[in-house]
């Protein structure tokens, strides 16, 4: 599925992939990837190894967390951008959409930390919060912000027209990583009825 896309981001922890898959996957995908492995999955040092192997067979970007450990950050951001990789530092709150000054500051600090991309990911409980959100737009180059949840929905495709390099949907209704994403049916009509 992932050939037929524009983009893939490949989330490791996922699809409990080991090193040898993480290979074969990230050295046949011929389009754009990002190499995924959230911490929950499994710890800092095993992590490591998936998203530098995933470096070395060919991501083209990598996303660590914010909240990362600073040692683990700096090893894989240096790691990969040895290699020509890209580097999104993320930010996730599923729980609300802090207020505008909070979200420069993290954004500051993941640009700060090393980012290529930094990306916000909140969750809106409004129309207020997502437009919140999208409101970083306005002062901010080389971010990816989009909100979840119902009232977030637009935001992932009105990213896209306010500067964002990507957003995220998923392959279908079951296979959504986050609350109210779009599947790429979806966002393929959304964005030509615009």
């Amino acid at each position: 599925m992932a050939h037929s896309a524009e983009m893939a981001e490949i989330r490791i922890d996922l699809c409990g992939m080991d090193e040898k898959a993480v290979a074969d996957v990230f050295s046949q995908i011929t389009v754009p990837t990002i190499a995924t492995c959230r911490p929950e999955f499994c710890d800092d040092v095993k992590r490591a190894k998936l998203l530098k192997t995933a470096i070395l067979s060919g991501a083209t970007y990598v996303d660590v967390e914010i909240e990362s450990q600073e040692n683990f950050k700096k090893e894989i951001l240096n790691f990969a951008h040895e290699k020509g990789c890209k580097c999104i530092i993320s930010y996730h709150n599923y729980e609300e959409t802090p207020p505008r000054q909070k979200l420069q500051e993290i954004i500051d600090t993941c640009f700060s930390q090393g980012a290529d991309v930094a990306k916000i990911a909140t969750m809106a409980r409004s129309k207020r919060d997502a437009a919140r959100v999208l409101s970083l737009y306005e002062s901010n180059d080389n971010i990816v912000a989009l909100a979840m949840g119902e009232e977030g929905k637009i935001s992932r495709v009105a990213c896209l027209y306010l500067g964002s390099p990507f957003s995220f949907a998923a392959i279908d209704e079951t296979h959504a990583s986050a609350n109210g994403q779009l599947t790429v049916a979806q966002m393929k009509e959304l964005r030509h009825c615009l």
